[in-house]
């Protein structure tokens, strides 16, 4: 039995574990911005408004916020914010005068810096700080002569603490998410050219280390901008191509596609190569940040390349059962290619950020040449339906914060802002968080309270001995609170913030009782509004968005068959993707805050990433089949029969995958008898749907098996 660690050695492990040398370098940048300011404005100026705002300032800003990235970009977020940090502080001053007006301004002020969040992982680490801001100016005093303090030492405050962030202990740079895009391109460049050969595992590891929930905040390409968009766009790409090369190399189509394939599979042998260059351009590019001239669009060559086999299909019928195995090789290449077309268009999107002309399909590649006003818009408008958990999450964080000034208003609470501080540092997604937040803070506010109360009847009105140990609390409770819990930062902040306000003002130690009271109340008013709207979080959510895409995609596949199997040929429409889109933007919204939530890191459950990837080769294949592989003349008639079989058996797996992720009873399997193939010589456009579907159906069939209660690792069936 190994002998049990040393408590010196638990800590460390603790402290390794917490990230503490970030933790305490954040605390020494907060603490040095905020005391400087502080003791400079009250003792040597005599200016205790300028002070308070120049305290508060780096505090919202550097410890209740959680902004992501280096030192430098945390310092561009904060001087950027810092704008609508001052117009907040003159809206809350104008509207203390009454206690509705500041109300119906928390309320407004409340959503929109939440709703924010849709705008990427910045702004939404900045807003808590910035409603911080809004509340401190909105509680009485009415003192709107004050405004022009309130401004100076907020602005004081928050440059110093953007200096800080850059010369003291700044936080170094993270992997970017680019790097990442530009590794996985070269290794799938590597493996089509026959430069390596690694195992289907490996691959799959690979294009697992593109998830956003793998890079820091800072780095993932969540805004709305067309570079966001467009490396978003690479890194699924290069998901969905690992995931190809994963499985061409368990079914040995890889080995044969590197040597050629059989003799006459001309076509292999000419397109391979050009799509193994073409990653390795598009690595090399991300790598360097410059773009090379590119000689052939691989849309001409992809298209030249289905000539080729459509040239070839009449001849290839007295070639016996090996030519199917050939056409088909040729079909998982095409899809490769197209993989890579979408690859090499987005990572020249992503490098160069300007508007284009429109590519093709227009349907995926729409915000290219959209002007950037319309990609705002179309972000915030898209997340305006209460099936998007950002819009869950602003009015559940805007009705907290408006009811906490209400009720603060209206029984006149001493320190009334307490009570929205700790509604916004206390409220979480779910009932089960909130709760356990809220009982941690309440007993941390408890020993707090008693020791702040201790430590004011004790100083009494010694100003000097209160000033001699803000700092060194200040450095203690910013930086012991976040390694050990809720409990240990309340308490500890509860002792910062009694120490200063006995500066400011005399106090005794009903400042300590007016607090707890005033962090119950908050906690109550979070508990209740988390109750009554959406209190599973982002679990529920989830489980609808990825319904409601997977239904989506259905349709999608018998469409994209109709357009194949269309007599004459073109005369079906090719199936419109713009509603599937839609909801894999809210799908990945839900995911992304399901996969933010303690409770959802812990449980095992079903494979979400896997539904999204699957959905979006569906997406990808109902544009790049009717472009493709619309054949020259009308299908036999027992050929459409049997390419309508495959597609509404697998549109009808997908749909009894969405019933299963939906909670519902799954409708049963259609049953249909296997129709034997006839003699005739296999054609190209029925192949290339074939190997579409196969490949579905065995994604969905893993994602079925990761599923609670699933009947095994082939119950999807066909």
């Amino acid at each position: 039995m190994p002998a049990e660690a040393s408590p010196t050695a638990r800590i460390g492990t603790l402290l390794a574990a917490a990230g503490w040398a970030g933790i305490l370098h954040r605390a020494v940048r907060v603490t040095v911005a905020s005391a400087t300011a502080f003791y400079a404005f009250l003792y040597g100026l005599d200016e205790p408004v300028l002070a308070l705002y120049a305290l508060f300032g780096p505090i919202a800003l550097g410890l209740l916020s959680a902004v992501p990235g280096s030192g430098r970009q945390r310092a561009e977020v904060m001087l950027k914010a810092l704008p609508v940090g001052l117009a907040l502080v003159t809206l809350g001053t104008a509207l203390a005068v009454r206690t509705w007006a500041a109300v119906l301004g928390m309320l407004v002020v409340g959503f929109l810096l939440a709703f924010a969040a849709v705008a990427g992982p910045r702004p939404a680490g900045a807003a808590p700080g910035l409603q911080l801001f809004y509340i401190l100016a909105c509680f009485p005093p009415y003192a709107p002569q004050t405004l022009g303090l309130r401004l100076a030492g907020l602005s004081t405050g928050v440059v110093l603490l953007a200096l800080c962030e850059v010369v003291l202990l700044p936080r170094p740079g993270d992997a970017t998410y680019r790097s990442g895009v530009a590794r996985a391109a070269a290794i799938a460049g590597d493996t089509l050219a026959g430069r390596t050969r690694l195992p289907p595992a490996t691959l799959r590891a690979e294009g697992e280390r593109l998830r956003l929930s793998v890079f820091p905040p800072a780095e993932r390409p969540a805004g709305p901008g067309r570079a966001a968009r467009g490396l978003a766009q690479a890194g699924s790409a290069s998901r969905r191509l690992l995931e190809q090369l994963a499985r061409l190399t368990e079914t040995g189509q890889l080995h044969h596609l590197l040597g050629g394939g059989r003799p006459g599979d001309r076509a292999s042998r000419w397109l391979l190569p050009q799509v193994a260059a073409r990653c390795a351009d598009g690595a090399e590019a991300l790598r360097t940040g410059r773009l090379a001239p590119v000689p052939r669009r691989l849309d001409e060559a992809i298209g030249a390349f289905q000539r080729m086999r459509m040239r070839q299909e009449p001849r290839t019928g007295t070639e016996g059962p090996g030519t199917a195995a050939v056409l088909r090789r040729q079909a998982a290449l095409l899809g490769v290619a197209e993989s890579v077309r979408a690859l090499e268009i987005s990572v020249r999107v992503a490098l160069d950020g300007r508007r284009t002309a429109p590519i093709e399909p227009r349907e995926l590649f729409w915000y290219t040449d959209a002007p950037t006003a319309r990609l705002w818009v179309r972000r915030f408008a898209g997340n305006l339906t209460v099936r998007s958990v950002q819009f869950h999450n602003a009015l559940r964080i805007a009705l907290a914060l408006g009811a906490a000034r209400l009720v603060a208003g209206s029984l006149d609470l001493t320190h009334g802002f307490w009570v929205l501080l700790a509604v916004l540092t206390l409220s979480r997604t779910t009932v089960g968080e909130t709760w356990a937040a809220m009982r941690q803070a309440v007993a941390g506010n408890l020993v707090g309270a008693v020791a702040a109360g201790a430590l004011l009847i004790g100083l009494g009105e010694h100003t000097d001995a209160y000033a001699a140990i803000l700092a060194p609390g200040m450095l203690i409770a910013f930086s012991v609170g976040p390694l050990l819990g809720i409990a240990w930062a309340q308490a500890l902040f509860t002792l910062v913030v009694a120490t200063a306000f006995a500066q400011i003002t005399p106090a005794t130690w009903r400042l300590a009782e007016a607090r707890i009271v005033d962090v119950v109340t908050g906690s109550l008013i979070g508990l209740l509004c988390a109750l009554l709207a959406w209190p599973s979080g982002a679990r529920r959510e989830v489980r609808r968005t990825m319904a409601g895409l997977l239904r989506e995609c259905a349709s999608l596949i018998r469409a994209t068959a109709a357009a194949l199997a269309a007599v004459p040929p073109g005369s079906a429409p090719p199936p419109s993707t713009f509603p599937a889109l839609h909801r894999m933007r809210l799908a990945e919204s839900a995911y992304a805050q399901f996969r933010s939530e303690p409770a959802a890191r812990a449980e095992p459950g079903a494979d979400w990433h896997g539904v999204l990837v699957a959905t979006h080769q569906i997406l990808l294949g109902a544009h790049w089949l009717p472009r493709f592989d619309l054949p020259s003349a009308g299908l036999p008639p027992d050929a459409v029969r049997r390419a309508w079989a495959d597609a509404r058996a697998t549109a009808g797996t997908v749909e009894r995958l969405a019933a299963r992720c939906d909670g519902e009873r799954p409708p049963p399997k259609e049953a249909r008898p296997r129709t034997p193939p006839t003699p005739a010589p296999p054609l190209v456009t029925l192949v290339d749907l074939e190997v579409w579907l196969l490949s579905l159906t065995a994604q969905l069939s893993r994602v079925e098996a990761a599923l609670p209660g699933a009947p095994g690792p082939h119950g999807l069936g066909r």
